[in-house]
Order: structure tokens, then sequence, then C-alpha cells
């Protein structure tokens, strides 16, 4: 009973390992994540286009749209707050824009 138990937890252990082993092989052929930004358009004045690796695309608002839905928060506190996270995360666009760029140069 004891020996019958060891090889049945074995062939557990071994096909563990095989499938780990077959997903590791799979990652390793897919370099680029399906979430990869590989594009990014526009500015924060009029609008961004990011575009992924998969074929999807997202249009975040426009800078002045973004800044007028955080003056509907009720406290002052999360209105800076929510401001100063669309500033960085336009400034960010464009960064990641401008790197995009400088690399598809190279």
């Amino acid at each position: 009973m004891a020996r019958a138990r060891r090889v049945w937890v074995a062939v557990i252990v071994a096909v563990i390992v095989a499938l780990t082993g077959a997903v590791a092989a799979a990652d390793a052929a897919s370099d680029t994540e399906p979430d990869t930004i590989v594009r990014v358009e526009g500015d924060a004045a009029n609008g961004f286009g990011i575009y992924y690796y998969d074929g999807s695309s997202i249009f975040p608002p426009t800078d002045s749209e973004a800044q007028a839905e955080c003056g509907e928060y009720d406290t002052m506190r999360a209105r800076v707050r929510c401001r100063t996270s669309v500033r960085v995360w336009y400034r960010d666009l464009a960064a990641l824009q401008r790197s995009l760029a400088w690399a598809e140069q190279q």
C-alpha cells in the first residue's frame, strides 16, 4: 500500500514537472506580451491614442476633460490628488511617445 502511494506521488510529481517545463517553453517562445505598448499618438491637448501589440487600443480623455472630471471631487485634497495624477499620467505618456520614436529610429 505504501509502495503504491509512493508510485502515485512520483507520477504526480513527474506530471507537474512536465507541465511546468511546457509552460516555461511556451513563455520563452512568445517574448512579447500582448499588453505591450507599441505606439502612442497624439498629445495631451488633443488626446492620446495608445496601441498595444495584440492590436487593441485605448483613447484616454484629453487633458482638459480629465482635469474637469477632477473638479467633481468633494474635497480639495481629492481634487489636488486627481489633478496631480492626471498631470503625471500625461507627462509619462509624452515621455513614452518620445521613447518609442527614439527606439524606432535606432
